[in-house]
């Protein structure tokens, strides 16, 4: 943590590292995430640091429950007089996202950040290969796009200042290779914000941060409408958006943002050739009349972007000649981009020899190995002393965590699997339609204590009033494993999760610890006669905690 407080005048740092520096150079004075790979890393610098004895705190930091209620306590925060960050990933901004979306509408009182991470290629996201920059439009929101850690600190500073100006909520996006690079990043100044005092005016003016009634809610939304035309009007002058190479008259010239800005570098450099090229630092909303420009000097346009085709929608629609604007017909819309692909894709319009061949790239993506549980990990005895005695005709329901490994060998035990919580809720519509058509196949849901907390809890009210019985497995192994082992809701005293659990309407409840093979087993063959919903709670530490 020294090097985030270094007085050097610089460091190297991962690009989350450099998001919570820029956030400390800004002034930053409540953080707060639910913790989700790409961005971890964010929320656990600020922790760390706040844990620290390296220096007096000017922040205050928390894990939330969830995404959702991150986003919430930071608004709270913010309306009553501070400076505010949160950070998730890609699918932590879909649960904030009833919050989210009319958050922009608001005036927001100080800065405010929201840090959302993409895992194109689905490194550590299995669920879908989600482009969060949809959100930009949907929601009306000024988002920056970094594509290193030097621009993940300067814009991270930036954002805030937007933020202040125009009293709206700024998102930045990155993406994992931009949160995970490391390169020697600039310090400025921290700046330490004087104590805030709870501002009880702002939170009293009437309308100021209500949607209702919706006559309100439309003079909002066209006051947010203004306010992104007078942001567009600074962001055309802005310096972060730049060009590399001289406008000049050109056949080709090169439109891009965050990280794929890189790869149109490296590319022009495997093919010896310095081609303009526009790099924007805002993608939202973007500087019309600078790419108008650009696009009149050039013959054809190549759109270098991951995923959906954001940016060359909006370039066609301002290109005299939208079919000499090139894109996704040259570039994959799945998966991450390389220099091979822009590599490829500049020199077939230029129509020039490429040291890259089709052939030699890896066009699709295979596990060389199965993934394992980590040897000592609680999770081997649960899910062999199920293996061991449940019929094959189960159904399995899977969740977010480090159990979703089941659905590898040896174990194969997953038949469905979507986002944090959606095991419990998923498992009582199966579980009525069996009933229903009078089978005798069982449900078996698996979910861990930190998604428990963070989404499973609705599920399973629902099951007990609505009368439904799937089996539900909590596998509290005491701590948030898969992204990194932060503590969960509970871990050092109430709630816990029994005490919920018996909350919700389950009447039937056990604690055990599965290194008790036995009584386990009996456990799930007693509970799978019932005619209401059940909950075992397998309950042993993760051996990586335990043994640290």
């Amino acid at each position: 943590m020294e090097k985030i407080l270094s007085k050097n005048k610089k460091e190297i740092l991962l690009g989350n590292e450099a998001i919570v520096r820029g956030a400390l150079e800004a002034g930053v004075e409540y953080a707060t995430t639910y913790p989700g790979t790409p961005a971890s890393e964010i929320g656990d610098t600020f922790y760390k640091l706040q844990t620290s004895n390296l220096k007096p705190q000017t922040f205050y930091f928390e894990y939330a429950t969830n995404e959702k209620v991150a986003l919430e306590s930071a608004m709270g925060a913010n309306f009553s007089g501070r400076k505010t960050l949160v950070s998730m990933k890609h699918f932590g901004l879909n649960v904030a996202s009833d919050t989210f979306i009319p958050l922009v509408y608001t005036d927001v009182l100080k800065g405010m950040v929201i840090v959302v991470g993409d895992d194109p290629s689905c490194h550590s996201s299995v669920q879908s290969e989600q482009n969060s920059r949809g959100y930009s439009y949907l929601a009306h929101i000024p988002t920056l796009e970094p594509s290193d850690p030097q621009e993940c600190k300067d814009f991270t500073k930036l954002a805030f200042e937007i933020s202040e100006k125009y009293k709206i909520p700024v998102l930045v996006r990155i993406t994992t290779r931009v949160a995970h690079q490391r390169m020697p990043v600039y310090f400025e100044k921290i700046s330490v914000s004087p104590s805030p005092s709870f501002q009880l005016s702002a939170l009293k003016t009437k309308g100021r941060f209500s949607s209702m009634p919706p006559s309100h809610t439309l003079e909002m939304h066209s006051r947010l409408l203004k306010k992104i035309s007078k942001i567009q009007k600074e962001i055309e002058a802005s310096e972060i958006n730049f060009l590399s190479f001289p406008n000049k008259k050109a056949d080709l010239g090169i439109i891009t943002s965050g990280i794929s800005y890189l790869y149109v570098m490296e590319a022009q450099r495997i093919l010896n050739i310095n081609l303009p090229v526009f790099k924007l630092g805002w993608f939202y909303p973007l500087p019309y009349k600078k790419l108008k420009n650009f696009i009149k000097n050039c013959k054809k346009v190549l759109v270098v972007e991951e995923l959906e085709p954001y940016l060359e929608k909006e370039i066609k629609l301002i290109s005299p000649n939208s079919s000499c604007v090139f894109g996704k017909s040259h570039l994959p819309e799945v998966g991450e981009l390389t220099p091979e692909y822009v590599t490829l894709a500049i020199s077939k319009i230029l129509n020039i020899k490429s040291p890259i061949h089709y052939k030699n790239l890896n066009l699709t993506s295979s596990s060389k190995r199965t993934p394992k549980f980590c040897q000592g990990c609680p999770y081997w005895l649960t899910l062999k002393a199920l293996k061991d005695i449940i019929p094959k005709d189960t159904i399995w329901g899977g969740d977010i965590g480090c159990y979703m490994m089941a659905y590898f060998p040896p174990f194969e035990m997953q038949d469905y699997l979507f986002s944090m919580g959606s095991s419990v809720g998923i498992s009582h519509g199966i579980s009525k339609n069996i009933n229903l058509n009078k089978k005798k196949q069982k449900v078996i849901a698996l979910i861990g204590d930190s998604t428990f907390f963070h989404a499973g809890i609705p599920g399973l009210i629902n099951c007990a009033e609505n009368k439904s019985n799937p089996l539900i497995i909590i596998m509290d192994n005491r701590i948030t494993a898969m992204t990194g082992h932060q503590p969960r809701p509970g871990l050092y005293g109430k709630p816990n999760i029994e005490d919920l659990v018996k909350a919700c309407g389950v009447k039937y409840i056990k604690v055990i610890d599965p290194i008790n093979q036995e009584e386990l087993k009996n456990t799930i063959k007693e509970f799978l006669e019932k005619k209401e919903v059940s909950v075992i709670i397998a309950r042993r530490p993760c051996a990586f905690v335990k043994n640290h």
